[in-house]
């Protein structure tokens, strides 16, 4: 009987670990770009369905950029009016806490203009996930269509789905639990 109430405490203990953190995904913003100029953002982040409790990854040289986190006014002029929300690491996370659009510039020189600029829609854990858009999205106003017999853009991969070393830990140690109590 002890080596089952084994397995179930094991069992128990992985699901309350590794439950709450699975609906989570991480996303490294620009992919394996990162943050810097000549990443168009608007098409990184087109498709994705960010949620609360997902973190976005902004990986960047800290001595060329920044990353501000802003108002919807502040990201149409490309100012960064609240200086606390300067994050200058090169390596920042940011857990999405709440729903609702999420701005983010980089506040060094012209780069917001130049297009360092991200713009999200953050949903509720329990809400739908959005439609799908087409891939690829037709070209925005003002902008060039592709020209005929060149291929597609393919969309940049992120971060979304890793597994963290917790997680994995935490599954190969009930791995060999389980193992334990079988061979028994």
């Amino acid at each position: 009987m002890a080596p089952t109430a084994f397995l179930i405490a094991v069992i128990v203990a992985i699901l309350a670990i590794a439950a709450p953190s699975a609906a989570a995904s991480n996303y490294t913003v620009g992919g394996d770009a990162g943050w810097m100029l000549g990443v168009n953002y608007t098409q990184w982040a087109q498709g994705k369905d960010f949620r609360v409790g997902d973190k976005l990854v902004f990986k960047y040289n800290n001595t060329a950029h920044t990353v501000a986190k802003v108002n919807g006014s502040d990201f149409q002029q490309c100012v960064a009016s609240n200086a606390s929300n300067l994050l200058t690491s090169g390596n920042d996370e940011i857990t999405l806490s709440a729903p609702g659009k999420k701005w983010y510039i980089c506040n060094v020189a012209d780069h917001c203009a130049k297009g360092m600029k991200l713009v999200i829609t953050v949903s509720a854990v329990g809400a739908p996930a959005p439609a799908p858009l087409p891939w690829p999205a037709p070209p925005t106003p003002g902008t060039a269509a592709p020209t005929p017999g060149t291929a597609a853009p393919t969309p940049s991969t992120s971060a979304a789905g890793e597994v963290s070393p917790l997680k994995s830990y935490v599954w190969i140690l009930g791995a060999l639990a389980a193992l334990k109590v079988i061979m028994v």
